[in-house]
């Protein structure tokens, strides 16, 4: 079965980014497969507009027989992996979900995806893809000037930014050991409707409407460029054919204008 056909596997998918991009797929006439561990992110309600259209499934990314499972069930001909712990300061406070999540999760992913991938026909190998939706921290922090792009050093500072770092290059390392088609994604802040509230802008909101001091971080010169979750969902919306295996992407509005979207494109 060809990627335009098959099913699309989206994990995290009733995240805050992962269910706007629900929506895009079926809007793009794709099926598609839900695998969220509803943890304190992840909402069943963010689908609810949407939930009699796809198969959904709660589960963790970590449970490679159930991925698996999925894989082979539905006939997925494109996984996205937006399942992950994603909180800076709660990675500060309890780094090991972050590296159960999205290194060890990463890996059970991938790997199940391998053998997936190895029994597809020789022309469903070749436009299968596995999205690998990551971030713009794994670069570090900018100085005064400057931007990132595609071929920026990585140098996260945070447990968070490490491991999403981490998955990146186990990601590659299976495209470039076994061939697996992978792509890379890099956005930056992202904001909109569902985003949790502890994050920025939610909690900016939320404090000003409450009459509350607004949280200053550092000294307070610090800029950080924010990407509309519409533009990210329509950046994400279809890693095939376009974009070439082991192509790495800095999605629109990433830090200090880094536009790139797909290769081709």
């Amino acid at each position: 079965m060809d990627a335009q056909g098959g099913a699309v596997l989206v994990t995290g998918g009733a995240g805050f980014i992962g269910s706007h991009l629900v929506e895009r797929l079926l809007a793009e006439g794709r099926c598609v497969v839900v695998l969220d561990a509803l943890t304190y992110a992840g909402r069943r309600e963010h689908l609810a507009t949407v939930i009699d259209r796809i198969a959904f499934v709660h589960g963790d990314i970590c449970d490679g027989a159930l991925v698996a499972a999925l894989l082979r069930l539905h006939a997925v001909a494109a996984v996205i992996n937006c399942a992950a712990e994603t909180h800076v300061d709660r990675s500060i406070a309890a780094p090991a979900a972050f590296v159960q999540t999205n290194v060890v999760g990463t890996e059970r992913l991938l790997s199940a995806t391998l053998e997936h991938w190895r029994q597809l026909t020789p022309a469903a190998r070749a436009s299968f893809r596995f999205l690998q939706v990551s971030t713009d921290e794994v670069f570090g922090s900018l100085g005064p000037t400057g931007r990132f792009d595609e071929g920026s050093p990585y140098h996260p500072s945070s447990p968070y930014a490490a491991s999403k770092a981490a998955a990146d290059h186990l990601a590659l390392a299976w495209h470039r050991t076994y061939g697996l088609p992978v792509v890379l994604t890099h956005g930056s802040n992202t904001y909109g409707p569902r985003q949790y509230p502890e994050k920025l802008i939610p909690r900016l909101i939320a404090a000003a409407l409450a009459g509350q001091p607004l949280p200053i971080y550092g000294d307070g010169q610090q800029e950080r460029v924010g990407c509309m979750c519409a533009i990210i969902r329509r950046a994400l919306r279809s890693p095939w054919p376009a974009a070439s295996p082991a192509a790495a992407t800095v999605c629109p509005a990433a830090t200090s204008g880094v536009t790139s979207i797909w290769p081709g494109e």
